[in-house]
């Protein structure tokens, strides 16, 4: 039986038993995960499971289920506990299935499944690789351990309103940490990479040298005068930028009145060649999908165009809750509802070379790595731990630790320009970024 049938199975036992709709997910992964450090494998993983998240409706008061026994009677008993689960919860005038109107016609192939995921021993390739070419860098001191994994999903949706499909994605990736100098003045720093298929990762050599010399130009850290200043986050971390922006555009939050951007939908918030977008159907993106958690066409959101904020990220009851349409963005656990969630987000890419923009800087601080989270939704205040390198004159001189960035999201959103340096390494990716007038709490 494939997971599909599972699914529809499961579907048609609640309605057997009394529901009034329902919907079915099924996930069958596998994941493989090693660890090494100083060339000695000290973890090795391995998963597999197939597993089932059922949701029914009596009405408008529904429950959600999951588990991992699917054998025929596991499911008619898990659908039979799942119905009568319901039947006692409280009603939800906005809860429910998606209407057959919206649902997915098609399935389109988004080359997410990789032809050859690496192995155990590639992946310890790949690891050893990473740490050696670290181990190399002058000034790196010790290995802080390599990382290597690869995982596989098959997901399956099926509900009683209409729609039934699966589709299949493939992830590996590795990552290694360094550390420089000695006693108390000992920095550590890190890399990786991470793709829908492994021809798609960076050398691993590549990897390692990256993580070496970031490690070694930490070294011996200087802290700054508090001042506001003009700050460039580095590409490797300005996507938390995005993140941020997304946590304040969820519809669930939006509609609760948890965020500082209810209302400013259709108002510019960024400058005027500031483009961002959410696009679900990427070719070998990290977190593309054919269809959403709740059966809604994936597609291309535009979140800003021209600096303007166009769409919120809505799932089914957050677009009924704001009255709006949905757009696709249906993200389910096996053991939750679907709630608001982003897919490949994207903070298009400017005109500027990253190295003119440091040129621009009269004084002002290159951020390299963020320490907390430090970003508040309902006020838009931001606040962050920060480390990095100081710019003097345009020249980057010394590296910085030990300060703190503030301000309110709204203000460095609209002073925020992009450089050219996008490149793709995950499912949220932003080029550097150069934000005007930052406070920076130091000494």
């Amino acid at each position: 039986m494939t997971i599909v049938d599972l699914a529809q199975q499961v579907v048609a036992q609640a309605l057997k038993h009394g529901a009034s709709a329902a919907d079915a997910l099924v996930i069958d992964r596998s994941e493989l995960m090693l660890g090494l450090r100083k060339g000695v494998v000290d973890r090795l993983e391995r998963a597999e499971a197939r597993e089932m998240g059922l949701r029914v409706f009596v009405g408008s008061s529904s429950a959600t289920v999951c588990g991992s026994a699917l054998a025929e009677a596991a499911l008619d008993q898990m659908a039979s506990r799942a119905v009568a689960m319901a039947r006692l919860a409280p009603p939800d005038a906005l809860a429910g299935l998606a209407d057959s109107a919206l649902l997915a016609r098609d399935v389109p192939d988004l080359d997410l499944l990789d032809p050859a995921p690496p192995d155990e021993g590639q992946l310890r390739e790949m690891a050893l690789a990473a740490e050696a070419a670290a181990l190399a860098v002058p000034g790196v001191a010790q290995s802080d351990g390599a990382m290597a994994s690869a995982s596989r999903r098959f997901v399956a949706l099926a509900t009683s309103s209409g729609f039934a499909a699966a589709y299949e994605r493939c992830s590996s990736g590795f990552s290694v940490s360094a550390i420089a100098g000695t006693g108390t003045g000992m920095e550590r720093d890190h890399a990786y990479s991470s793709a829908c298929h492994a021809a798609d990762l960076r050398a691993a050599a590549e990897v390692g040298y990256e993580a070496g010399t970031r490690a070694v130009r930490r070294l011996n850290p200087r802290k700054v005068a508090s001042q506001a200043v003009p700050v460039i986050f580095d590409r490797r971390i300005s996507a938390s930028l995005l993140m941020h922006l997304a946590s304040a555009i969820n519809g669930q939050t939006v509609a609760t009145g948890g965020s500082f951007l209810k209302g400013e939908r259709g108002k510019a918030l960024f400058k005027p060649d500031v483009s961002i977008k959410d696009d679900a159907l990427k070719r070998r993106g990290q977190s593309s999908r054919p269809f959403d958690g709740e059966g809604l066409a994936s597609r291309v959101t535009p979140i800003v165009s021209d600096g303007v904020l166009q769409n919120f990220i809505l799932d089914l009851r957050s677009a009924r809750q704001l009255g709006l349409a949905p757009t696709g963005h249906g993200a389910r656990g096996l053991a939750s509802p679907p709630s608001p969630g982003i897919t490949n987000l994207t903070l298009e890419k400017g005109t500027v070379p990253v190295a003119d923009m440091i040129k621009s800087v009269s004084r002002g601080l290159l951020v390299t790595e963020l320490i907390g989270m430090g970003a508040n939704v309902v006020t838009g205040d931001y606040s962050r731990g920060a480390s990095g390198f100081w710019i003097e004159n345009g020249e980057i001189t010394y590296p910085v630790s030990e300060v703190t960035l503030a301000g309110n999201l709204r203000a460095l959103f609209a002073g925020l320009s992009p450089a050219d340096d996008l490149e793709f390494h995950g499912s949220v990716n932003a080029p550097s970024v150069l934000v005007e007038g930052l406070t920076l709490a130091g000494r």
